[in-house]
């Protein structure tokens, strides 16, 4: 049996504002394009954007800016199941939620991966990230009878705590193409040299990383650092790192595409990431893949993520100290460093994004066969 399948969120694969939650959208439901179903995308538009275009197999229909496009949700969605005769709908629900079970009489399916709570804070003005954590508060009781799926064991727990029933919370991890991430023979830099991949944002608190740095070479003054991505807090981190005068030991790469990341993944000896609070942590696997232990806080995804002194270290989030003892710690102990490496594939390996794609069409032939529209 084949399904038309909806798919809300905010934005697509394409998007410069994308991320990690729309790499899981994408791997996993072009998978399930791929095996004959159809897979509509609604989601938020961006200049130069066409209204509407296929990608992979993923017919993507973008209304609405990005600030706005929640707005135009509920009428879109209701004229795209109507017409479109669509058997389920899987709201992707991120920041803002879309309130789906309100309004929509089909079988629904949510994602989280993870709420922001309190750490929206530390990303937005006041007012916006009071409307996200208000918005956030009602997650429990608009979705908690629907199945939802997350990405790791921390958001798992956090829907627990939130009143979630555990029947109706199903871990389909993020994967990683090997294909695109994995070990090149020779390639890791002569130096010590540190790495940072992912999205340039206050709330993942990459100045820690500079911060710790600064210590980092007041004892080994030959380690460099590159920051791979980009984001709205970038100019910031070129004043902080202006300010530390480490411009000559920092390198900003930019936003990169596949195979520069592994290029860059391949020549670091490990990446950090200090953020507060993730889903999973998918750069942490593609680190993994390319052979690089990584150094991240002990913070609720990225425990999931990082196997503890097996494929990388934790330290307590925030502690730049620690962050900084940890970083000289595995360059001044190549054994250590060489037992993680040993590690890291193997443990990358283990997460498939064919077999998240076959989790969640498992999920959606459960849900559409139980449906009762009464309900």
């Amino acid at each position: 049996m084949t399904y038309s399948i909806l798919v809300i969120n905010w934005q697509d694969i394409s998007n410069p504002f994308g991320g990690g939650a729309e790499v899981h959208l994408h791997e996993i439901f072009k998978r399930i394009a791929q095996q004959g179903h159809t897979v509509t995308l609604l989601c938020s538009s961006y200049a130069g954007a066409a209204e509407e275009k296929t990608i992979d197999g993923i017919h993507i229909i973008r209304r609405g800016s990005r600030s706005m496009f929640n707005f135009h949700v509920p009428w879109m969605c209701r004229k795209i199941v109507k017409t479109m005769h669509v058997d389920i709908v899987i709201d992707d629900i991120n920041k803002i939620p879309f309130y789906t079970p309100l309004y929509v009489r089909r079988p629904l399916i949510g994602i989280i991966h993870h709420l922001f709570g309190k750490s929206i804070f530390i990303e937005a003005s006041l007012p916006a990230a009071m409307y996200v954590n208000t918005a956030e508060r009602l997650v429990p009781w608009v979705y908690r009878t629907i199945p939802m799926t997350v990405v790791s064991q921390s958001t798992k727990n956090e829907l627990l705590a939130k009143g979630f029933h555990e029947q109706n919370i199903h871990i389909i991890h993020n994967g990683v193409d090997t294909a695109a991430y994995k070990t090149i023979p020779k390639k890791r830099s002569e130096f010590p040299y540190i790495g940072y991949l992912g999205r340039i944002k206050k709330y993942k608190s990459v100045d820690h990383l500079l911060l710790a740095f600064k210590r980092v070479r007041n004892k080994i003054p030959d380690a460099q650092l590159v920051i791979i991505g980009d984001g709205d807090y970038l100019h910031t981190l070129h004043e902080l790192t202006d300010s530390l005068e480490l411009s000559h030991a920092v390198t900003f790469a930019g936003a990169a595409n596949e195979q520069q990341k592994q290029e860059y993944l391949n020549h670091v000896w490990f990446t950090v990431n200090p953020s507060p609070k993730e889903g999973w942590g998918l750069t942490v696997i593609e680190s993994n893949a390319c052979g690089s232990p990584v150094i991240a806080a002990d913070s609720p995804g990225l425990r999931d993520s990082v196997a503890n002194e097996h494929s990388g270290l934790l330290y307590p989030y925030g502690d730049i100290e620690a962050l900084a003892n940890t970083m000289i710690q595995l360059i001044e102990n190549p054994a250590q460093l060489r037992a993680l490496r040993h590690n890291c594939v193997p443990w990358a390996q283990q997460f498939s994004w064919d077999v998240s794609a076959q989790k969640m069409l498992d999920l959606i032939h459960e849900t559409v066969s139980s449906y009762n529209p009464e309900n």
